[in-house]
């Protein structure tokens, strides 16, 4: 199936064990401001399914998104749907110390327990490449055995003529291979129908 995954919300949550089972789950993760509701809206093709803003750090609880679609979607017999989950930003500065570690262990509490999690979708800013918090969530991931997926956003902000270079120097930077990270812009539209694709077989 290709066009857009309908997605509709079901809750916001502050910890795994209010979240209600899924058949199975892709999480967005990524650093406050890196694009992670747009994103959303951008692989639904709904422009205000996710709240978008020009302030980091609003994204503050799990917020569960089902899937509406084919067989991945919603049963008529009961069994469960597939979802999408968009995490909290991590390494927003304005909010306190005590919040943040509290986001902290939210987002890992959620990484580690969530049943039928079967990839985690980390968003670099394409734009500034890997930071250190990106650095160090990939570190975290693979100490843990988590399956994951760099995607890269914001490509239409990359020049051109740089791309090529910031596509491996973003990827070495991951400790990838160029590629292995998935290229998108959600204003442009570029990469989305590849992303969509390798969702639906995520959760497949």
């Amino acid at each position: 199936m290709s066009g857009p995954i309908r997605l509709e919300f079901v809750l916001s949550g502050d910890h795994v064990d209010r979240l209600p089972p899924t058949a199975s789950e892709v999480a967005i993760v990524g650093r406050s401001n890196v694009g992670k509701s747009s994103l959303v809206n951008a692989i639904s093709n709904r422009r205000k399914l996710a709240h978008v803003s020009n302030t980091p750090g609003r994204t503050r609880l799990l917020n569960l998104f089902s899937v509406v679609e084919g067989p991945a979607g919603n049963r008529s017999d009961g069994r469960l749907p597939a979802t999408v989950m968009d995490l909290p930003g991590y390494g927003y500065a304005a909010a306190s110390k005590q919040l943040r570690a509290g986001w902290q262990r939210m987002i890992e509490g959620y990484l580690l327990e969530r049943e039928g999690l079967a990839m985690v979708v980390v968003l670099v800013d394409g734009e500034v490449g890997p930071t250190k918090l990106d650095v160090q969530m990939l570190d975290w991931l693979r100490s843990h055995g988590i399956p994951h997926t760099v995607v890269a956003t914001k490509h239409d902000k990359v020049r051109s003529s740089k791309r090529e270079r910031r596509k491996r120097d973003l990827a070495a930077g991951c400790d990838l291979e160029v590629g292995d990270v998935v290229w998108v812009s959600a204003v442009k539209g570029t990469g989305i129908d590849r992303l969509r694709g390798l969702i639906r077989t995520w959760l497949s």
